[in-house]
């Protein structure tokens, strides 16, 4: 597959593997592309919920109306300096970036020298522009609606969701994490999706209704909005082979009529580096090499990623996508005619519960023994997704339906 896009153009173009192309990891372009899914959902739910009146603008002090502080200015130049930094490092060590970009971000790697001038210069610049502003005549507040804070939900989303997915992970592969901790800290594999679910809903809430947005309608956005991102999250998973597959698969049964790969995928090229070798490559060399094991693919084979899966496994990251986007395109379509609130997030938690729990029997996955049950750590929680979303249900059912009464609570 395409672990990054130097990969995908190689098979269109003919173009070689592993050049400038490869610092575009396929997963990352995939994520990125979630969130900005997710993000065109929240704008467009937050302007219709404000034209039936169930979310109004707020107001707020103007940051404009005071001068930049010193902290302002220190955070602004620190900034610049690690930016103006790293430039000149990744350029002159682009061979090194394109290999494992988080190697250097995530680093003291850099040219320092360069980045203290421009983070000094840039703090000079900013003392002086504002010292020139004239803030007499900008207005003391500003209004702004529930949908122009849009990005900011998302990034608290995004931030505390990957971080904490990531947490999940490692949790899960502590040999893993013992074996490489700043590899697997910042790896962009192996996410922990439920993990990453709890930070990132417990930040949102707080700070929707920090902003005056009844965090209610916000978790109707989020049900669908999360089946949204993770249909295409799971997108990437399946192209750059992140080690998010199934178990090995049973044989293909005759009564199959779809594409063999949908039933049992090999991965080639994946970015895990699992399985044995392609064809062509030398298993024994790369074995006995020095280095990472890309490194060593390198050398032998000319490619970083040179494994496939034998025998072939279920493409569960296919599945999930489908299931999702199924469960999203359903829970859009009736978000106007189910008129209480909560509704749609506790039927999105049933919904997701009861897909993870089943496609967790054919996943590769960490099982723990818990009160005579041998289940993964997913499986644990989507009982409890599914119990808590028809406590939900069942206790929503007992309110009065139609918005207007929404309405009334949330002014």
């Amino acid at each position: 597959m395409y672990p990054d896009l130097s990969y995908f153009f190689h098979d269109v173009f003919g173009s070689p593997v592993d050049n400038w192309t490869s610092i575009f990891k396929s997963f990352g372009l995939m994520l990125g592309i979630a969130f900005l899914a997710c993000a065109w959902l929240v704008r467009n739910e937050l302007i219709r919920l404000e034209k039936i009146g169930l979310v109004k603008a707020m107001q707020y002090p103007n940051p404009m109306k005071q001068k930049a502080g010193l902290q302002d200015i220190i955070t602004n130049s620190l900034v610049t300096l690690i930016i103006a930094a790293k430039l000149p490092y990744i350029i002159n060590h682009f061979a090194d970036f394109k290999a494992d970009p988080a190697s250097i971000i995530f680093s003291a790697k850099g040219s320092w020298a360069i980045g203290l001038l421009a983070g000094l210069a840039y703090a000079i610049f900013l003392y002086v522009q504002e010292q020139k502003r004239d803030v007499s005549s900008v207005p003391s507040t500003i209004s702004v609606s529930p949908h122009q804070k849009t990005m900011d939900i998302i990034l608290l989303a995004a931030i505390s969701g990957v971080v904490c997915s990531r947490l999940f992970s490692i949790f899960e592969n502590m040999e893993d994490f013992f074996r490489d901790p700043l590899g697997q800290l910042f790896s962009g594999s192996g996410l922990t999706v439920y993990g990453g679910l709890i930070l990132a809903f417990i930040t949102v809430y707080w700070y929707v209704k920090k902003n005056g947005i009844k965090p209610i309608y916000m978790m109707d956005i989020a049900g669908m909005g999360i089946l949204l991102g993770y249909g295409i999250g799971r997108i990437g998973c399946q192209i750059a082979g992140d080690g998010d597959w199934g178990i090995v698969a049973a044989a293909q049964p005759e009564w199959w009529f779809l594409p063999d790969w949908l039933w049992s995928y090999h991965y080639p090229n994946n970015v895990s580096n699992d399985g044995v070798t392609i064809a062509g490559c030398n298993a024994d060399l790369i074995t006995t090499a020095k280095g990472t094991i890309e490194e060593r693919c390198q050398v032998i084979c000319g490619m970083r990623y040179c494994h496939q899966l034998e025998p072939a496994v279920y493409p569960t990251p296919v599945y999930e996508t489908l299931i999702s986007m199924t469960g999203f395109g359903l829970l859009f379509m009736m978000r106007n005619k189910i008129k209480i609130a909560g509704m749609t997030f506790f039927l999105y938690m049933i919904y997701n519960g009861i897909e993870r729990f089943f496609i967790e029997q054919i996943r590769v996955n960490e099982r723990y023994d818990f009160l005579g049950l041998n289940w993964s750590q997913a499986q644990y929680i989507s009982v409890g997704f599914i119990l808590g979303g028809i406590a939900g249900l069942v206790y929503l059912s007992k309110k009065k339906p139609g918005w207007e009464n929404e309405s009334k609570s949330a002014s």
